[in-house]
């Protein structure tokens, strides 16, 4: 370790590591339950956590605490306590601990050794506890058995590769081979955790380890009448099965006695396990559970339509009743509605009997006033005001029937346009794909006539020049070289169609933008909805016209003084020197 990393280190912990260092072997072990003093001094998962691991590591405290484990703590101070609290720290200094330096050997050789003296420790309590004839001693003694195995898990969880070694160990199968509740309750709550840690565990050791422990948790479950031993055995035998499918297999074969622990307070996890050896692969299981969930849910479904029916049954008749006398009262309220209606016309129809009577009244009574010699002229009058009346209703009749018979024809003569638009574009796509497509067809503007002459010059020429056998290898690459052309032609012949293609969509958004400005109406007049005329899409185009009127803005605001002499300046054609470019930041 450099003097730099030696002037980070915590000073209990160097002076822990030199009191260790020169301790006797019955010492060690009182003097290394310090390291939990020091270990809670940070919080968990904080950096300095890591740091005080790291360094109880580089100094060797965690070697010493392994080896520790192995003495016989009958002699030691502290007793068998203090193997306990050992078991602890050790697992929390490794738990999370990452090396910077010979992390392979860590995990190789310090990491199983650990695991390995821990449970040598927790069957030496293990035994101890069996021997123990007092009540306190045995209750003693299984604390601590509970606070190394709780310290074994605790180490496993930290390091998931720990998970097969554990599994693998002989120690922990004699820890597991025991006939007493509380110590099968343990092991079996340890053999429950590696699972959860690791599903995959099984996959990686071997099938004597795996077929160890299942001979094991069907003894408990054949020969105890317990049920918290069958319980917690129901549960890790599902585990085994779920987490590694080919355990499903030995067990359908050799075991399917699970029925005396029907009704016993663990049916849910039971019944997953009968069904799994029942029907010997998680696959059909899986589709049973399927087809039952689907039957409970139609089960229900049903059970829901039915009560909601009975439950409307009441209120149905109700609501019949209901509709049947709203229905009478509309049917009261519309003949009502329609006597009503009919009295009101014959009230209306007798008013304008009335009215016309009087109005006959009193025109007979102006009649009778008119002088004879003036009756002609009244006549006339009203003869002309009726006439005027009944063109003014004709004129407007025809008008409104004129504009309606415009306004149908307008909107057909639009319809028109649009599908004479749409149906033209439709044929323009399909004339460029076949063009795009068609195969080469030969020079434009060649006749048969034409083409009969140059085949005459080809033959004539060919005659005239004849080519030698011995000139075959020229043939050859000149007939190479005409290939090559060939391909040349086509080649750009492709691009030129495209690029054709793009000047005539280019000059057709030119035409369209020009007939757009020509139509537009001028600036004085143009409104917000006139303002897409004067946009352009063309990128070079807008950039140019917004450098114009940055410029002709920038003209606009000169002094009076800058402008002598220029009356006939352009503001397009002004320096970049001249421009205000904090103006065109705006």
């Amino acid at each position: 370790m450099s003097e730099l990393q030696r002037d980070d280190v915590d000073s209990r912990i160097v002076a822990l590591a030199a009191k260790v260092a020169e301790s006797s072997d019955q010492n060690v072990p009182v003097l290394l339950l310090k390291l939990k003093e020091i270990l809670k001094g940070a919080s968990g998962g904080s950096r300095r956590l890591k740091k005080l691991k790291q360094d109880i590591y580089d100094y060797g405290l965690v070697q010493y605490c392994i080896l520790v484990l192995l003495h016989d703590y009958s002699r030691i101070r502290g007793g068998w306590f203090v193997a306990a609290q050992l078991a602890n720290i050790l697992s929390s200094c490794c738990a999370g601990l990452e090396p910077k330096e010979n992390a392979e050997e860590f995990l190789t050789k310090v990491l199983p050794s650990a695991a390995d003296n821990m449970m040598v420790l927790a069957r030496r309590l293990q035994a101890r506890f069996f021997r123990a004839l007092k009540a306190d001693d045995r209750k003693e003694f299984m604390l601590y058995f509970r606070t190394v195995v709780d310290s074994i898990c605790y180490l496993f969880g930290g390091h998931i590769q720990l998970t097969q070694y554990v599994f693998q160990s002989d120690h922990f199968l004699q820890l597991l081979l025991t006939d007493n509740v509380e110590v099968e309750v343990i092991m079996m709550s340890v053999l429950q955790n590696i699972l959860r840690v690791n599903r995959s565990v099984l996959f990686s050791v071997d099938c004597k380890s795996i077929q160890s422990v299942l001979d094991e948790l069907i003894y408990k479950l054949s020969a105890t009448t317990n049920p918290v031993i069958g319980s917690i055995a129901t549960k890790v035998m599902l585990l085994l099965v779920e987490s590694h499918p080919p355990t499903l297999i030995l067990l359908y074969t050799d075991y399917k006695g699970n029925k005396q622990w029907t009704g016993r307070g663990f049916g849910k996890e039971l019944s997953r396990l009968l069904d799994l050896l029942y029907a010997g692969s998680t696959q059909e299981v899986e589709r049973m559970r399927f087809y039952q969930a689907a039957s409970l849910i139609q089960a229900a479904w049903r059970a829901y339509q039915t009560r909601k029916r009975l439950k409307k049954l009441p209120k149905a008749v109700t609501t019949l009743q209901r509709s049947f006398r709203a229905r009478q009262e509309q049917e009261i309220k519309r003949i009502e509605k329609r006597k009503a209606e009919e009295e009101l016309k014959q009230q209306v129809q007798l008013r304008r009997h009335r009215a016309i009577r009087e109005f006959r009244q009193r025109q007979l009574t102006l009649l009778e006033i008119v002088p004879a010699s003036q009756m002609d002229k009244y006549l006339q009058e009203e003869e002309e005001k009726s006439a005027l009346l009944i063109q003014t209703q004709w004129r407007g009749h025809r008008e409104r029937r004129a504009f309606y018979q415009q306004k149908q024809a307008l909107q057909a003569f639009r319809a028109a346009v649009v599908i004479q638009r749409v149906v033209l574009k439709f044929l323009q796509r399909r004339r460029n794909q076949r063009k795009a497509l068609s195969a080469w067809k030969g020079p434009k503007g060649l006749t048969d006539q034409h083409r009969i002459e140059l085949r005459q010059r080809v033959e004539q020429k060919i005659k005239m020049h004849p080519v030698s056998i011995s000139d075959y290898i020229m043939i050859e690459i000149l007939h190479s070289k005409a290939q090559e052309m060939l391909g040349q032609y086509l080649l750009k012949r492709n691009f030129e169609q495209k690029a054709e293609q793009h000047r005539e969509a280019v000059l057709a958004q030119i035409n369209t933008d020009i007939e757009l400005l020509i139509n537009a109406p001028s600036l004085k007049n143009a409104t917000k909805e006139n303002g897409q005329v004067f946009h352009s899409k063309s990128v070079p185009v807008a950039t140019r016209a917004r450098q114009s009127h940055n410029s002709t803005l920038q003209f606009i605001r000169w002094p009076w003084w800058r402008k002598l002499g220029n009356e006939f300046l352009d503001p397009e054609m002004m320096g970049s020197e001249e421009v205000d470019f904090d103006f065109l930041a705006l």
